[in-house]
């Protein structure tokens, strides 16, 4: 078993070997993610539009 410290100490040694994103690659991807989310909304509001109008015409509301 590993104590604790030499655990936080790998840890602090993994750290190291990170290569963080440039602003301006986080923030396209950033831009991305928002653009396809909103895009994945808008469809599903649109499925749900028209699945909702089919229910209602069979149903007769």
């Amino acid at each position: 078993m590993i104590s604790p410290l030499t655990y936080l100490k790998h840890v602090r040694e993994e750290f190291a070997h990170i290569v963080w994103p440039t602003n301006r690659t986080a923030v396209a991807h950033t831009l991305v993610v928002l653009f396809i989310a909103a895009a994945i909304a808008l469809l599903v509001s649109l499925l749900d539009y028209v699945l909702n109008l089919s229910v209602s015409r069979i149903a007769g509301g």
